[in-house]
């Protein structure tokens, strides 16, 4: 059986074979389509995009996570906001509803949660370590319930794990989060960027509640680039749409991105498309962001009227 995105979001149930857990278990793909139709094509950013731009508190030349909604629709038109677990100031309820409701009053979407805390470890051996980072990962998804997130995702380290600890501890994440309404991610990302096929043979392994979050910057190389989007797009539920440094015209030597577009689209992914691309400059952040909308809103137009008159 093809794991395609169609069969992977809608039909409900099918067996394959833990690659990584050999008779140990069947992995049960029994996923819910987590993505309302109101989010395709919709583009918005990681707010790691804007690293040096944001602040905890307000400051002069800086912006804060409460006034990010406002400047994102105003500014550049987006409406999509990928959440890093960095960029946030607290996690107090009253906080978070304050985010809440920044982003519902700019007429934007927080869709997901990075947790991108460092030092812990999920997979490690030693249970008193791997139980911190499973407890520390609760507390972030309870924080993505109460902002009404659909996603999170927990952060894979630079070495491979002990396959059959990873999956058991994803596990316990996913069956957390579902009581929570909010969807475990896999990510290319350390230990995943040099197998193109690592994100959806670990999503097989694990099962219900995770879905595919590809980064199209976070491969080894561009041959494995292609050949990863290409195998993970079928089953993406959102996108990393990374861009290196790029040039006042949009260059991007380092890949390229109308492939990386393409590939995603023939697959049948049509958002959302979150774009990670920082800058210390703010007003040439900006510009780049505003060209990248501009790329991204034309190759969609243009692969829409393509199909039309086919």
């Amino acid at each position: 059986m093809d794991l395609t995105r169609r069969n992977f979001l809608y039909t409900g149930s099918g067996a394959f074979v833990a690659p990584f857990l050999g008779t140990i278990a069947q992995a049960r793909v029994n996923i819910k389509e987590p993505t309302a139709k109101s989010l395709d094509e919709s583009i918005g950013v990681t707010t790691s995009s804007m690293t040096y731009q944001m602040s905890a508190k307000p400051a002069k030349g800086k912006m804060t996570l409460l006034e990010l909604p406002h400047i994102l629709r105003n500014e550049l038109g987006m409406r999509v906001i990928d959440l890093n677990t960095s960029t946030l100031a607290s996690t107090d309820k009253k906080y978070l509803d304050q985010v809440r409701a920044a982003a519902d009053k700019a007429g934007c979407v927080l869709t997901n949660l990075k947790m991108n805390q460092r030092n812990l470890d999920m997979n490690s051996d030693d249970a008193a370590v791997r139980n911190k980072a499973l407890t520390t990962y609760k507390k972030s998804i309870d924080v993505a319930s109460d902002l009404g997130l659909k996603w999170a995702r927990p952060l894979p380290l630079a070495k491979r794990p002990d396959m059959k600890i990873h999956v058991a501890s994803y596990r316990e994440l996913c069956d957390y989060g579902a009581e929570r309404n909010v969807q475990m991610l896999v990510e290319n990302y350390g230990w995943m960027q040099n197998d193109p096929a690592s994100v959806v043979k670990l999503i097989k392994a694990i099962g219900d509640n995770v879905a595919a979050c590809p980064d199209t910057g976070n491969w080894d190389s561009n041959a494995l680039r292609y050949a990863g989007l290409k195998e993970t797009f079928p089953i993406a539920v959102t996108c990393d749409f990374k861009a290196r440094a790029m040039g006042p015209e949009g260059e991007h030597a380092l890949y390229d991105l109308k492939r990386c577009f393409e590939i995603g689209w023939k697959a049948g992914f049509r958002g959302p498309w979150c774009f990670e691309h920082a800058h210390k400059d703010r007003k040439i952040l900006f510009r780049d962001l505003a060209m990248l909308r501009d790329m991204l809103q034309a190759w969609m137009k243009a692969a829409t009227k393509e199909k039309a008159s086919s």
